[in-house]
């Protein structure tokens, strides 16, 4: 199946059904917390996992768990997600460019909590492309390195608990939307100052701690994590990468139980290695520890 009848099929099951239902089609997940977007696993997306047995034992856990899944290559699926919080929106952004034929293609589109709503796009495997946020369109864009949260998983809202549902699947033919082109139009004069630091060779502490005291909620977590395995992989020890990395993580927000946990956990995992996975989930992946290095994003 594709990602279009996975949404159809899994829009009113419960999630620990519409999980199966996303793993059995090949689309890599993990459980996040009941209402939120927060992964459950100890190493959070970079879990996300196809193996049936796998995600029957994470739903048997934690019943109710609400559904995160890759975005990018390691799926096949880019998102762009229009965004709305109180007085802001991201749909005037959207219309223009709809009206300029840049986001034409679509698979689907789901309707989030907020009152936003998720455009699934094909991911271009000959062209992979990196997450990206406009806080100024209010238009994000998830691809390699990020994940987001399907149907029927719910987030609280003032009014109660609202659900990610699925609202159309299209008729026409699909294609890969030019995450280029669309951030072009929507914020011309964007700064990335949240895009990954450059990882060639060794990783630099500095640069490392400045990216992640500029993260903002919502990944600042799985960031502290990426970039602690960076430099465990580089041979710091743990006392140094928490010298090097805790003071930004809670500049950034984070609660020092939290970022003292996340580093443990980060220094744990590069010291088992790579995790014996089937070469079909391996292939492509966004995660910490591989050659591209992309920081997490999520929506």
């Amino acid at each position: 199946m594709d990602i279009a009848e996975v949404l159809m099929n899994s829009n009113r099951l419960t999630t620990r059904d519409a999980a199966l239902v996303f793993a059995r089609a090949g689309f890599p997940i993990f459980p996040c917390v009941r209402d939120g977007k927060r992964p459950l696993t100890a190493a959070g997306f970079i879990d996300a996992s196809c193996d049936i047995d796998q995600v029957g034992a994470w739903w048997a856990r934690w019943p109710g768990a609400n559904i995160g899944m890759l975005t990018g290559s390691v799926s096949g699926v880019d998102v762009v997600d229009v965004d709305v919080a109180q007085t802001i929106s991201g749909f005037d952004a959207f219309e223009r460019a709809s009206a300029a034929g840049l986001v034409d293609g679509d698979l689907a589109r789901v309707r989030t909590p907020s009152g936003g709503m998720h455009v699934y796009f094909p991911a271009s495997a000959a062209h992979p492309q990196r997450c990206w946020q406009s806080a100024a369109a209010h238009i994000d864009f998830r691809g390699n390195g990020g994940y987001v949260v399907v149907p029927p998983s719910t987030l609280m809202r003032q009014n109660g608990r609202v659900g990610y549902r699925l609202v159309t699947l299209s008729a026409a033919g699909s294609k890969p939307v030019d995450a280029a082109a669309l951030r072009s139009l929507v914020d011309p004069h964007a700064l990335r100052t949240a895009s990954r630091p450059e990882t060639a060779g060794v990783p630099e502490s500095t640069r490392l701690a400045q990216w992640v005291g500029r993260l903002q909620e919502g990944e600042r977590n799985s960031g502290l994590f990426w970039a602690a395995c960076r430099l465990a992989e580089a041979g710091f020890t743990p006392a140094a990468v928490q010298a090097a990395l805790a003071p930004a993580a809670q500049s950034a927000g984070l609660p020092e139980t939290e970022i003292t946990a996340t580093i443990r956990s980060a220094n744990r995992r590069s010291g088992e290695g790579p995790r014996d996975r089937p070469e079909s989930q391996r292939r492509d992946r966004p995660y910490p520890g591989s050659g591209r290095g992309d920081g997490p994003w999520l929506a």
